[in-house]
């Protein structure tokens, strides 16, 4: 038969602060992943044979770097379930 496990202070500390370092990681990721296709955008519309695809990476650039900056965070629903 199974024991159940009880976790230390430690334990808990230490998976609050993985679970806070996983979530800032993939937006900042996202982020500087935007960025960076909006400067590559930026430069491949300056010439105009490569106008078409600097456009779509300028702007799926944007979309990445807002996506990232505004992402929805379920921290919240988490607490709310915790009630």
């Amino acid at each position: 038969m199974l024991c159940p496990v009880r976790m230390s202070i430690l334990s808990r500390s230490i998976r609050q602060v993985a679970d806070i370092v996983g979530r800032v990681f993939s937006r900042v990721a996202a982020v500087i992943i935007g960025f960076i296709l909006m400067v590559v955008g930026l430069g491949l519309t300056a010439t105009i044979v490569m106008l078409p695809i600097g456009v779509v990476l300028g702007l799926l650039g944007v979309a990445i770097f807002v996506g990232g900056i505004f992402a929805h965070d379920d921290q919240t629903e988490r607490l709310r379930d915790q009630r």
